[in-house]
């Protein structure tokens, strides 16, 4: 008989051997505090077959970004079943149980990042960013349409770059939602970390910051410049890292994945075929955990009100008909109102940072339309200044 319980400290060195089994991940033991680091901090929900620890799930407290606010968050990893142990409704008892903790906790929100997309979707996640991959040729300049910022540039030890990268990264999150708010030891773990092991040959990071802006990167002898991470203010402080990348010594590419859908790169290179886009691919997946609470504390583009009639069967209290007014003081109620949008908690989880255009699931079949030019509406009330992001891999 399988039995979920909490998972004690003892065992998390156990949750790092599962999800190699599972991920098909070699750790070494060299590895192990730095793994742990995150499931040591996370709720920890564990599937034990007698004393066999045969799935697992952690969710770890966070703080989310979303459209005018920041939402408490559960942020779910390591979620992982044997293969001894699988289609026996292991995971969907531990997604349960994450659940009704987020609810307990007051987190309106959950998230996580998906090895096999279509898994989540039946747990009421949908995809709500995405990321594409650029490439560029640095053999010749990179002449730019966008005219550089002439603050200088200086070169930061990873040691104090923190400090210094947090309140840029952090007014980012302002205008640009989908990303976690970060403690001072995430820095030095996730994104500064001496090696990274999804780029292997390649040296530690160099930090590279303006005023208003910074990147974070590495370099390798095949003359590559590998950026790991680049946020900036203004248009011209963006123009002013990308040429300082383009032009370091010795190297003749630059390879920049996980970057916005709607980076400007693309568009500032005089020659656009001097930067390709080598893939584009899904990001974060969100779960609204409390619907009418995520729904009236993210800020809106347009004063309306829509009716929805929202599916939720793994989270009943979201299920049912919501009158939503949105504009300068959302409300979202239950109503026995007639609905103008029938949709899932997948579908509305994936709209809800304006990333997914509403208008483009009613063509698919996914969204059901009930008054015309309601999709319309909701998309103009659901619009941001830039699409959402996420930097961090968790």
């Amino acid at each position: 008989m399988i039995e979920l319980r909490e998972i004690p400290e003892g065992d998390v060195d156990r949750m790092v051997d599962l999800a190699g089994v599972v991920f098909h991940n070699r750790v070494e033991k060299s590895e192990y505090e730095n793994e742990t680091w995150l499931p040591r901090r996370a709720e920890r929900t564990g599937a034990y077959d007698g004393k066999d620890l045969v799935g697992q799930l952690a969710a770890f407290p966070a703080r989310l970004a979303v459209p005018g606010a920041v939402l408490d968050c559960s942020a779910v990893t390591l979620v992982g079943v044997l293969p001894t142990h699988r289609r026996r409704g292991v995971l969907t008892s531990m997604m349960d149980r994450m659940h009704a903790d987020a609810a307990a906790a007051g987190r309106p929100v959950a998230a996580l990042w998906a090895s096999q997309g279509a898994i989540y979707g039946r747990y009421g996640f949908g995809l709500a960013t995405r990321a594409i991959d650029l490439e560029v040729d640095s053999s010749r300049e990179l002449k730019l349409r966008t005219e550089p910022d002439s603050a200088p540039l200086r070169l930061l030890d990873t040691a104090s770059a923190p400090e210094v990268l947090d309140p840029i990264y952090t007014r980012a999150l302002s205008t640009r939602p989908g990303s976690l708010l970060r403690e001072p030891e995430w820095w030095s773990r996730f994104v500064l970390p001496p090696t990274d092991r999804e780029a292997p040959g390649f040296t530690e990071p160099r930090v590279v910051a303006h005023p208003a802006g910074y990147a974070v990167y590495r370099t390798n002898a095949e003359r590559t410049v590998r950026v790991d991470e680049l946020f900036a203010e203004t248009p011209r402080v963006e123009a002013a890292l990308w040429r300082y990348l383009a032009s370091i010594d010795l190297t003749s590419r630059i390879q920049a994945p996980g970057r916005p859908v709607d980076d400007l790169l693309p568009h500032m290179a005089v020659d656009p075929d001097q930067v390709s886009v080598k893939g584009d691919w899904g990001a974060l997946w969100l779960r609204l955990v409390d619907m009418p609470t995520a729904l009236r504390s993210r800020s809106w583009a347009t004063d309306d009100t829509f009716v929805l009639e929202v599916g939720d069967p793994r989270v009943p209290a979201n299920e049912g008909r919501w009158r939503l007014r949105v504009g300068a003081a959302p409300a979202c109620d239950r109503t026995t109102e007639p609905p103008d949008l029938t949709l899932s908690a997948s579908d509305l989880a994936a709209v809800y940072l304006g990333g997914m255009p509403v208008t483009t699931l009613v063509r698919v079949g996914a969204v059901t339309e009930h008054t015309p030019e309601a999709a319309v509406r909701l998309d103009a009330a659901l619009a941001v200044p830039f699409a959402p992001y996420i930097a961090d891999d968790f």
